[in-house]
């Protein structure tokens, strides 16, 4: 019997075998069907009116300047009279490209292309629609019916702070991941939050690489570790610097997180981490890094396509069928409108995944039309 080493189980899940090819039940279903038009629809949405003005405030104090958030939702229409829905993730234009060169091509040919950004939400809504179950279902033989989904706040006053955690609790989530700022302490934050949620509410701090040393973070990674309710920190030091975190080995008593690089492995071998933050690609390369996070033990906390709540669906068809995800994230209910008809309802931490085919919820298109963007 072969015995694996870490490094060889690590990659052994980043390698070829770590994708499924399309299932030929759905292969046969799909590869007459052509895609025949496509709609790139531009959006600007403000951020909710309760927030709006701390949101801006605590963007302008990072330097962003930012006072909306521009989705861009597309539309592919097959021959069948099939249509899929997605948020692009990228450019109105570079959105309109990615169309114009699928057109008249079988969804089949583009299974798991990451090239296609976003649009890849709309192409696996159409696959799994052409076979009659959930996008989870294509991506998986046994998904998850339930994946855990967090609240998400921005760096903002204590008094605010505490309000958005007591509003997630009462919405059902049971986990909250908070970013951490200089312009706030995030160990008043702290208290303000905890003392308004149940116990069984969990927190993690974003910090950004705001804390850079690791002195540093360790003050204020101790003091978070006062409150019950706080689990784990995420990039409390220089981004990927592996000497920092190596000087935070063993020595934090929240779990640690980091974004994903190219060259995850010494974080990985060394036991630096105990979390993976990625963004995309949506295809083959998020199913090489869920496997890989499966094999390792290191999960992955997701966040792409953060704004609306088509990609938040369709993170959780992901979340469902990629056992490596562990949490969802998403700033969808921070803005004005979510632009989907259904209510992304949370039941004591867990989203249960709509069983009706493709995506399972369907795009708002009075919103669409009134936050268009001209």
């Amino acid at each position: 019997m072969t015995l694996f080493s870490r490094r060889d189980l690590f990659k052994y899940a980043a390698g070829a075998a770590a994708l499924a090819p399309l299932a030929s039940n759905v292969a046969r279903a799909a590869s007459r069907i052509r895609f025949t038009k496509y709609e790139v629809l531009p959006t600007k949405v403000p951020m909710a009116e309760r927030l709006r003005e701390a949101f801006i405030e605590s963007y302008r104090l990072q330097g962003t300047f930012q006072t909306h958030y521009a989705p861009v939702f597309v539309k592919l229409y097959t021959d069948e009279g099939l249509t899929g829905i997605g948020e692009s993730l990228t450019s109105p234009a570079q959105t309109e490209a990615i169309c114009k060169r699928i057109i008249g091509h079988s969804p089949v040919e583009y299974w798991q292309d990451d090239s296609l950004q976003g649009v890849l939400m709309a192409v696996h809504d159409i696959l799994a629609q052409s076979i009659n179950v959930p996008i989870c279902r294509l991506l998986s033989a046994s998904p998850k019916p339930k994946i855990e989904h967090t609240w998400w706040t921005h760096c903002l006053p204590p008094d605010l702070m505490a309000k958005e955690a007591k509003l997630g609790a009462s919405l059902g989530y049971r986990v909250h991941k908070v970013k951490a700022r200089t312009w706030q302490d995030p160990l008043e934050q702290a208290a303000a939050m905890c003392a308004v949620v149940p116990k069984s509410y969990r927190i993690w701090a974003d910090a950004n690489a705001n804390w850079s040393t690791p002195s540093r973070a360790l003050h204020f990674i101790n003091g978070l570790a006062k409150h019950h309710n706080y689990f784990a920190v995420e990039s409390p030091v220089q981004y990927r610097n592996v000497a920092y975190f190596r000087e935070l080995k063993g020595k934090s008593p929240l779990k640690i997180a980091e974004h994903m690089g190219d060259d995850p492995m010494t974080f990985v071998q060394e036991g630096l981490l105990h979390a993976f933050v990625i963004g995309g690609p949506l295809g083959r390369t998020m199913a090489k890094r869920a496997l890989m996070a499966e094999v390792t033990g290191v999960p992955l906390w997701v966040e792409y396509g953060i704004q609306s709540g088509i990609s938040q669906a369709y993170q959780a068809h992901q979340a469902s069928a990629y056992p490596g995800i562990e949490y969802c994230i998403a700033v969808t209910q921070c803005l004005e409108d979510d632009f989907v008809n259904e209510t992304f309802k949370m039941d004591n931490g867990y989203y249960t995944l709509p069983t009706a085919p493709g995506l399972g919820v369907t795009l708002d298109m009075a919103a669409v039309e009134k936050y268009r963007a001209r």
